[in-house]
């Protein structure tokens, strides 16, 4: 079903691209009701448009059927925090969010899998914790940058995910008392993603780490060196530290509107 979930919202990208003539910065697609290709719950979906709506991300939005699928597509421009977010010395990847429904699949393979919380490295706007409330786990988003950080305290009002306005490289993860957490790791291996994945791996003990998954997103895109052994760039970090990749799940984020690739997310855990 996930699998499946994720196929259909890469098509829906690329048909939203074929039609797309207005050039906005941001451009994602929402379906607007549950269907036999996003069977997907009402309530979860209009959840989702709610966090777009009150996100100050986006400022326009229309209805489109695309690939004969009701949808709403969201317009809008993450300039200036893009540029907030590249200021701070640790900070490994200037924010460039992945799509929300991208975020909602992968809470949803998180809770599939049984883990019970999930944890959004470098959160940027919340969106990954937020689906993994949505799903009823616990979640935590940890970000550096103020203007994110404020903007993600603006979204607690719909849902809770406790953000946490903190460097995810040094923060005190044994402060959430987690039990089976999902790692998701906010930013490419190339772009300085296996740092903070291993300053992240030092700062939980050994029995969290065999309980632990990870979420990495990996690119194919050409302009980025190649791992020499493989997994979008994450294989070398994945075999060096004792992980097996447990999936992988092509998803359409921000930088990859305008790529003939999707993201790829290597899921892994403990080996």
């Amino acid at each position: 079903m996930i699998k499946q979930l994720a196929k259909n919202l890469v098509k829906l990208k690329k048909g939203l691209v074929q039609i797309d003539d207005r050039k906005s910065p941001i451009q994602e697609v929402i379906p607007s009701t549950t269907s036999e290709n996003f069977s997907i719950p009402q309530q979860d979906l209009e959840l989702l448009h709610q966090f777009v709506a009150k996100n100050p991300i986006y400022h326009n939005s229309y209805e489109q059927k695309i690939n004969g699928v009701d949808c709403i597509v969201y317009e809008g421009d993450i300039n200036k925090y893009w540029l907030s977010s590249i200021q701070y010395d640790s900070s490994n990847a200037p924010f460039s969010p992945t799509w929300i429904m991208s975020a909602y699949i992968g809470a949803l393979y998180a809770k599939k899998r049984g883990y019970s919380e999930i944890v959004d490295v470098g959160s940027g706007d919340g969106r990954i914790a937020f689906c993994g409330k949505m799903l009823d786990m616990a979640s935590y988003s940890i970000e550096i940058d103020d203007m994110l950080a404020d903007l993600q305290k603006s979204l607690v009002p719909l849902l809770d995910f406790h953000p946490c306005h903190s460097d995810a490289a040094t923060f005190d993860y044994d402060s959430l008392d987690l039990v089976c957490p999902l790692f998701f790791i906010g930013g490419l291996a190339q772009m300085g993603g296996t740092g903070l994945v291993s300053s992240v791996l030092g700062k939980i003990d050994t029995e969290l780490k065999q309980k632990s998954g990870w979420a990495f997103p990996g690119t194919l895109s050409p302009k980025y060196a190649l791992d020499p052994k493989g997994d979008a760039g994450w294989g070398t970090l994945i075999d060096a530290n004792n992980l097996k990749k447990i999936q992988t799940i092509t998803l359409p984020t921000t930088w990859t509107f305008r790529e003939t690739d999707d993201a790829q997310y290597i899921f892994a855990e403990s080996g």
